[in-house]
């Protein structure tokens, strides 16, 4: 697995997640990732929750980074499932993602997103597609 300073900088390429969002990467090992999304006015909906496409973003990130981070071959989401849980408390957001079955062109990876104090924000399921 590449140092995190060189993840970050190959993930730089993911300009929605990264630049616009502002995900980051905290940890990462083969299948597995923790991302971090530091809330913003503008990731809140209209209740001043985070919107549930900020929430599904750093979940998708999280997952790319734990499927591609180590390897050669790249992986894409080919189908995800997200249940969205409670409304964060806090001002941080932290995805992790970990494989449970890494096959020759599939996978499956479950992402938690949880907030700094603790609070179970969501849970995405990813069925990933091996490409190259």
């Amino acid at each position: 697995m590449p140092a995190l300073t060189e993840l970050n900088e190959r993930f730089q390429a993911d300009r929605f997640a990264v630049q616009l969002t502002g995900a980051e990467i905290l940890e990462a090992e083969p299948g597995r990732a923790v991302c971090r999304l530091r809330l913003r006015p503008d990731h809140m909906n209209a209740n001043n929750a985070p919107m549930g496409g900020a929430i599904f973003t750093l979940a998708d990130f999280a997952f790319a980074v734990a499927a591609n981070g180590g390897s050669e071959r790249v992986t894409v989401s080919q189908h995800v499932s997200i249940t969205f849980l409670s409304p964060a408390k806090g001002s941080e957001l932290l995805a992790e993602a970990s494989c449970r079955k890494a096959g020759r062109t599939t996978c499956l990876y479950q992402v938690e997103v949880r907030d700094e104090l603790g609070t179970y924000v969501a849970h995405a399921e990813v069925n990933g597609f091996t490409v190259g």
